[in-house]
């Protein structure tokens, strides 16, 4: 598997013949800064772990640029068909979307969902954290925008995820401290990743405080925007 952060949230997942982009939040960061269309480039799959702008990011034109089948809740997958998607696969919590070179499991994540459209508030359905199996490697769990709960361990259980991504940034999710609880606490992670921190001045700007309160185990590595990582 390959693993490459974009920024945020986002993250591209090369597994298989499967191309992945993760809450592909791209061109509205204002950290981002590299070539759109080669980030973007053969994506099969677009997989969404909740309705906010800063998580759908350029999913429509995504989509239509590469025929990307988007996955997730089905209120979001409904709300962007109508903005011109052509392919949804949409699910809930507790359910598993066989994709091919890999099966998508959804989990809650304690946090909302929505976007607002001519100034009204929309509502898109729960927010997931996301599962990602593939036919061979490790199993991924990319933890969506959410706070620290204790059915973590039963994710843990029941999916065995070797990597985690994992939000760090505080305000609209985990801190630092509390994320590297939530790791040590649940998790039998190989491999963490920090994310969702730096991009807003509302946010932490590095994931510092999560490194350090994790300690040497499971080892935490740090990308920046646009390296890749062979997992």
């Amino acid at each position: 598997m390959k693993l490459t952060w974009l920024g945020h949230s986002a993250f591209r997942v090369e597994t298989g013949a499967a191309i992945i982009l993760i809450d592909p939040f791209l061109r509205g960061n204002p950290k981002f800064d590299l070539d759109f269309a080669a980030v973007t480039a053969g994506s099969t799959h677009i997989l969404l772990t909740h309705g906010h702008d800063d998580h759908t990011g350029d999913s429509v034109e995504i989509a239509k640029a590469s025929g990307a089948e988007l996955v997730g809740s089905f209120e979001v997958c409904m709300y962007l068909a109508a903005q011109g998607v052509a392919k949804i696969n949409p699910g809930n919590t507790g359910g598993t979307i066989d994709c091919g070179d890999f099966r998508v499991s959804f989990t809650q994540a304690l946090h909302s969902s929505g976007t607002t459209a001519n100034g009204q508030s929309v509502y898109l359905g729960n927010p997931f954290g996301i599962v990602v199996t593939p036919r061979r490697g490790p199993t991924l769990y990319h933890m969506g925008d959410t706070d620290i709960f204790s059915d973590m361990a039963l994710i843990n259980e029941l999916h065995h995820p070797k990597i985690g991504l994992v939000p760090v940034g505080d305000r609209f999710t985990m801190g630092g401290k509390t994320a590297a609880e939530a790791v040590k606490r649940y998790f039998d992670f190989e491999t963490v990743v920090p994310c969702h921190y730096g991009t807003f001045d509302l946010l932490a700007q590095d994931p510092s405080e999560f490194v350090a309160a994790l300690g040497a185990k499971p080892k935490a590595i740090v990308p920046k925007i646009g390296q890749s990582l062979e997992l």
